[in-house]
């Protein structure tokens, strides 16, 4: 099951981590630091002492022996994680899981951790010395492991005992660990095979990692491959003669790849950083044209001399200059007006659906975009085949590799497979490339793709396709779908055979927007679950659970003027989340990515919430001049007296933060920070593994059903009244009046005040459910009635931001 915040999941083995020693404060070891704080694990976090004192150290009147300097090296850097965007750490409170100290006083605290992690500069020599001096202080059981991108983990542990060596391996995060999956482990030859299999496992069910096991080669896989890649496009951008901008114009979500593209990577990570990791690999390879590939451009040489490292130095290959994203000019070394590539064929690609047509499209377009991603394909692709059997045990590892270190949406032999195997094979020696002989044995045996219809991929050594092993904790509905067939199915959402009596409601509308196909399969599915099955889960495996209602229907009835079909609507849609509430059979909700809006409306009233820790959850509707209209204000509200002592001073506490939520439309940083709004309750349980999530969900629902699951009986609600509602309205009139906010906002303000504080009753008076709903719904119909909310609405569906009239 997956944990609760400070509760983490038991790992079904006799090693437990519940304590972790870091060494090495820099981004990347508190970056490791604040993840683990996040997986629930206490950590301590050492670096070394200083050698000088600070001004403000020096006008305290400090010296270098005393403890709040020796360890402020470690204790700066604990701080700067409450500072940093994105935010490392998934909540702030999650700070006093990690503790401080340095590499001379807290030596001795080692004989407490259960792993101990190496994060310190790359350089084998100093790795080696650390290692030398904290062996005698370990247990005897810990593990300990290096975070470096790419020195020989054989070499560092020379000189180690046989009982360091078989706990000792390498863990590489990328960065930032919180949010990028990937962590390679690599084993050296002598590493128990146990402490590997439970690093994995530990690993992808307490972390939420993406886990590929490398090889001890020079930069393992993913920055392997990835620096290859951005290297050759590089090179081929030169050749060609493009600009900056038109590279990223074409090597991002065209192809598959994150919006920052090529050269905007390249900023983000720190071109001082990248600089580093390819003169690794050159370091440590042969004489020869691989080695000459990854041979630094002169141009990055300058850019590091030069102080400009990118993001974090302010410039890079991009440089801000008021709203402006300026482009270095590579020939001029001058910051010049951004270009994009603008022929026909970018456009076309984007119009045809899923990504393996628009990849086709843009690689062998026969224009100035083909000329660049061809060349840049066929050699990342064909280096990745070259080097398969030296990094990875298989082409999956690669692939798995690329997509969770690099955001890709395939890797490169599913991109392979994408382009067409034979296709490209023929055009590769065509245009005088060297193919790998196991790739032309594969296909002279009549084999034609790298994966085949089942998922399986294609072994070299044995010459036919193998699987991975299935882990059971991974389920993919379309997998579901397959194996058990579909219970229920309408054009917005189906309902699944999940297994053990389980059934699972997934959506599949656009974005998983709410429509009323939607409503009608909750209310169908908790039918059918009520006398066939033990509960139902909730869940999909889109990017985001649900973005909120259909905007575009709902603004197309109100320009109508349909007032009758949009109360029908919006009565449908409150009381099929009711219906969610008081289904007598367990209902498991569970949250990822963005929940917003009628996202968070479906997610209030479920017997429980199995979110992921990635949850972005909020009730946006006054961005678009609304207020939730499905229940969303009684569920936050009654959610947030549940979690006060009885007493009337608590029901205004809890009107005052549901009007804040909802006014002030604040989305949760993830699903720590949900709960700290309300949305998620201390009963609820957090799952840090995406590809768990529906496992996890399932899970619940069988402990809700063993333990005697029963609905909530339907109870009165006290309400602040007329009193309360004046209390609410009186900040946002102050706003108004100073000019920060319009006479709309104003209106909008005061009916959210009017539904949260239960109209016109006195204070601490008992109302019922449903007369929360009928005000809560007629105060929605008269907003959606307003010329300057439809502009509102119309607004974020064209140009996908709020407007403020």
């Amino acid at each position: 099951m997956a944990s609760q915040i400070g509760q983490p999941t038991t790992v079904h083995t006799t090693k437990h981590i519940q304590f972790a020693v870091i060494i090495g404060s820099g981004v990347m070891g508190a970056g490791i630091a604040a993840h683990l704080a996040n997986a629930g694990i206490r950590t301590l976090m050492l670096d070394i002492v200083p050698k000088e004192l600070t001004a403000q150290e020096t006008k305290q009147g400090l010296t270098l022996d005393d403890a709040a300097v020796r360890s402020r090296i470690a204790r700066d850097n604990r701080q700067k994680l409450l500072k940093q965007n994105p935010a490392p750490l998934a909540s702030k409170q999650l700070l006093d899981l990690i503790e401080v100290g340095n590499l001379e006083d807290d030596l001795g605290r080692l004989k407490e951790a259960d792993w101990v992690i190496e994060v310190i500069v790359e350089r084998l020599d100093v790795k080696q010395q650390l290692f030398a001096t904290i062996e005698p202080f370990l247990r005897e059981d810990a593990i300990v492991s290096s975070n470096t991108s790419g020195i020989s983990i054989e070499a560092m542990r020379q000189g180690r005992s046989d009982s360091f060596n078989a706990r000792f391996l390498g863990t590489h995060f990328f960065n930032p660990p919180r949010y990028l999956k990937l962590l390679e482990l690599i084993p050296t030859s002598d590493t128990d095979p146990e402490v590997v299999r439970f690093m994995k496992q530990f690993a992808e069910e307490r972390l939420g990692k993406g886990v590929v096991i490398a090889k001890d080669t020079p930069n393992f896989i993913g920055n392997r491959i990835g620096t290859y890649g951005l290297l050759v496009t590089l090179d081929e951008m030169k050749k060609g003669g493009y600009s900056i901008g038109e590279v990223d114009s074409v090597t991002g979500p065209v192809l598959g790849r994150p919006s920052s593209a090529t050269f905007r990577t390249l900023d983000v990570v720190g071109i001082d950083t990248f600089v580093h990791v390819a003169n690794n690999v050159y370091d440590l390879l042969p004489d020869g044209a691989e080695k000459d590939t990854f041979a630094v451009p002169a141009e990055m040489k300058r850019l590091v001399d030069e102080g400009s490292l990118g993001a974090k130095s302010g410039q890079g290959f991009y440089k801000k200059v008021g709203k402006q994203i300026l482009e270095l000019d590579l020939a001029t070394f001058e910051y010049v007006e951004k270009k994009a590539l603008t022929e026909p064929s970018i456009g076309q690609a984007k119009a045809l659906p899923g990504a393996k047509n628009k990849l086709k499209a843009v690689v062998f377009a026969k224009d100035r975009v083909g000329a660049l991603l061809w060349p840049i394909h066929a050699k990342t692709l064909l280096y990745s085949a070259q080097l398969t059997h030296e990094i990875a045990d298989d082409i999956k590892a690669i692939d798995e590799a690329m997509k969770w270190g690099f955001g890709w949406k395939m890797g490169p032999f599913e991109t392979w497979d994408a382009l067409g195997v034979e296709k490209t094979v023929a055009k590769m020696k065509q245009d005088g490339y060297d193919v790998p002989a196991w790739v032309d044995e594969m296909l002279a045996s009549g084999v034609t793709s790298f994966y085949n219809e089942d998922g399986q991929f294609y072994d070299a050594q044995t010459q036919t396709y193998v699987g991975s092993a299935v882990n059971p904790k991974e389920i993919r509905l379309r997998d579901v779908r397959k194996s058990n067939g579909v219970l229920l199915e309408n054009n917005g959402a189906r309902l699944l055979d999940l297994g053990d009596d389980v059934a699972v409601l997934e959506f599949t509308s656009k974005s998983n927007a709410i429509g009323v196909d939607i409503m009608q399969m909750i209310e169908q599915s908790i039918d059918l679950v009520e006398k066939n099955h033990r509960g139902l889960v909730i869940a999909n495996d889109g990017k985001n659970f649900c973005v909120g209602a259909n905007l575009a229907m709902m603004l197309m009835e109100a320009e109508d003027e349909n007032w009758f079909e949009l109360d029908w609507i919006i009565n449908k849609f409150q009381q099929s989340i009711q219906k969610i509430r008081y289904a007598s059979r367990p209902i498991v909700v569970a949250p990822q990515g963005m929940t917003l809006g009628g996202g968070t409306e479906i997610s209030l009233p479920a017997a429980r919430l199995q979110a992921g820790l990635e949850t972005y959850m909020g009730l946006v509707e006054v961005g678009v001049g609304l207020i939730p209209g499905g229940g969303g204000n009684v569920n936050t509200y009654r959610r947030l007296l549940e979690n006060t002592p009885d007493g009337l001073v608590n029901i205004e506490k809890a009107a005052q933060k549901t009007f804040e939520n909802v006014a002030m439309a604040k989305v949760s940083k993830s699903a720590f920070e949900a709960r700290e709004l309300g949305y998620v309750r201390t009963v609820d349980h957090i799952s840090m593994n995406r590809d768990h999530l529906t496992h996890d969900a399932k899970q619940l629902v069988l402990e809700l059903d063993r333990t005697g699951y029963t609905a909530p009986a339907r109870s009165r609600i006290p309400v602040v009244g007329r009193a309360g509602k004046a209390t609410l309205e009186l900040a946002t009139r102050e706003m108004f009046y100073g000019g920060y906010i319009s006479e709309h906002d104003l209106k909008i303000a005061s009916k959210l005040a009017h539904v949260i504080a239960g109209g016109n009753v006195s204070f601490g008076t008992q109302v019922d459910e449903q007369y929360m709903l009928d005000i809560e719904r007629e105060a929605f119909l008269s907003l959606i009635g307003e010329m300057k909310t439809q502009q509102r609405m119309q607004h974020m569906l064209v140009k996908g931001k709020p407007l403020r009239n």
